[in-house]
């Protein structure tokens, strides 16, 4: 892992509590699963102001460019759940893709639990698409 730790945005981290918070009405054990990994991580990352945000890390609206063993690398961007489209390539934060992705680096690779199964990513290139997010 590059930073020791996730880095999270400040503005983005009190974001994504909420809607942690709220997904607990999820009823597939794969997404409870992937939000608790994700809650667990979130009690130890590093929460960064915006002007000290690396620009390698994934945060909201990132296009990022993985690899994994079952598929050629492939670009998706992390978005809040209502502008989810798998067609468009845009994955939604809970998504177990979006919540393995969050808040690490480019060059990390990092192992999740898919519905498929444990898998492993590798995070090739990230890219940030400015975009105001509102809490």
């Amino acid at each position: 892992m590059k930073y020791d730790v996730i880095i999270i945005e400040k503005v983005e981290y009190e974001l994504l509590k909420r809607i942690v918070s709220m997904a607990h009405y999820y009823k597939d054990s794969t997404y409870r699963a992937s939000i608790e990994k994700l809650r667990n991580e979130l009690d130890l990352a590093k929460i960064v102001s915006e002007k000290k945000m690396p620009k390698d890390v994934v945060r909201f609206n990132s296009k990022v460019e993985i690899a994994t063993p079952f598929s050629v690398n492939k670009t998706y961007q992390i978005v809040t759940p209502d502008q989810s489209n798998i067609k468009e390539n845009k994955v939604s934060i809970l998504a177990p893709m979006g919540l393995a992705l969050f808040g690490y680096a480019q060059g990390d690779e990092v192992e999740w639990e898919f519905p498929t199964g444990k898998n492993s990513i590798k995070i090739i290139g990230v890219e940030q698409i400015p975009k105001a997010i509102k809490i």
